[in-house]
């Protein structure tokens, strides 16, 4: 009954926007999930089917092309006692917006937001849509065109931390000072960062995964259980980001940057530099720059402030084969997992 109603179907941004503007305009990002074909900007006929609306596909706004400039209205001129015709732009949704405000510029750079989820992205210059890969993450449309975002929003993240933190009676303000209080490898203790109820997504899809601490001993403390917690991220975030085929820069942004030790280990585990940007708001100011771009073409934000944080040497070794262990358990427990789910369902 409520889509027989309907006239149009969008997001909370572009409702805003038509409240203002008058016009529906959809962003290419947001339309990318679950029924664009990223290559053409364009419905694919098949995903609608498959999810069993294609006679609604009426309702669906074509994405805004690139640069895209709507003004306020008469209406959206009071609403907000600003002149009529001011310039609106209805930027890319937060994954986009990070990439683009972290200084993701070139084709293989990329950006780890550490964030309640762990967002991996790519910039790439082709999609790949390979039948015989196994359906993971998302390649999203950016304001560039040419150019696209390979996603693996892995559901592991400061979620997981926060988790084993309550565990172990602790907070986020003491994170830095139980990774000091554990050496690199945790003493043995070893974890999966699989706790959502959902499973994971990212760079693979199991609904049954869960997570899990291995190597507990008497010798162990909290402090090892919260670094086996924040090195598995580490490990899941490399799996991610080597599957979206990072080659170039990496950006780190996202609360979990607030630690600057998390920080650190997360460019051991990847044996990487990552860019750590100073500014908070990283995916704000990448709709800013959208904006911008938009208003003034050709413009191209200057890079932004940032620390880079190396990769220490003496980890390198020890890392590397955590992270060979971390990929043969974690195949061996898929089996398991798929195994489980078949008998409880």
């Amino acid at each position: 009954d409520s889509l027989d109603r309907a006239a149009v179907a969008g997001y909370c941004v572009d409702a805003v926007a038509q409240r203002l503007t008058g016009r529906v305009c959809l962003d290419a990002s947001d339309a990318t999930l679950p029924f664009l074909d990223p290559r053409t900007r364009r419905y694919a006929p098949r995903a609608l089917a498959a999810c069993g609306v294609e006679e609604r596909a009426g309702l669906l706004p074509p994405p805004a092309a690139p640069g895209t400039v709507l003004g306020l209205d008469g209406r959206g001129a009071g609403l907000l006692g600003l002149p009529e015709g001011l310039p609106v732009v209805a930027g890319p949704y937060d994954l986009p917006a990070c990439a683009i405000g972290s200084g993701v510029r070139e084709v293989g750079d990329g950006v780890l937001i550490l964030g309640t989820t762990l967002a991996s992205q790519v910039l790439t210059d082709r999609v790949d849509l390979d039948p015989l890969a196994e359906p993971a993450g998302m390649w999203l449309c950016t304001p560039t065109p040419g150019r696209w975002l390979r996603a693996m929003p892995a559901m592991v993240g400061t979620a997981a931390l926060e988790w084993v933190l309550a565990l172990v009676g602790a907070t986020t303000a003491d994170v830095d000072a139980l990774l000091t209080g554990s050496p690199p490898g945790a003493r043995g203790v070893h974890a999966f960062p699989f706790l959502s109820d959902a499973g994971e997504r990212a760079p693979f899809v199991e609904p049954s995964a869960r997570g899990r601490l291995d190597g507990l001993s008497l010798a162990a403390g909290r402090e090892d259980a919260v670094r086996a917690v924040c090195e598995a991220i580490g490990y899941a975030a490399r799996h991610c980001l080597d599957t979206a085929g990072l080659s170039g820069t990496l950006a780190l942004c996202g609360g979990g940057t607030r630690s600057v030790m998390w920080a650190r280990l997360i460019a051991d585990v990847l044996g990487r530099p990552v860019r750590v940007p100073l500014e908070e708001q990283v995916g704000a100011l990448g709709v800013v720059s959208v904006a911008r771009a938009s208003l003034s073409p050709g413009y191209e934000a200057p890079p932004g402030r940032h620390q880079v944080v190396e990769p220490r040497a003496d980890v390198r070794a020890l890392y590397e084969d955590g992270y060979e262990r971390y990929r043969a358990e974690l195949a061996t427990a898929r089996t398991e997992w798929r195994a489980r789910a078949r008998s409880i369902g």
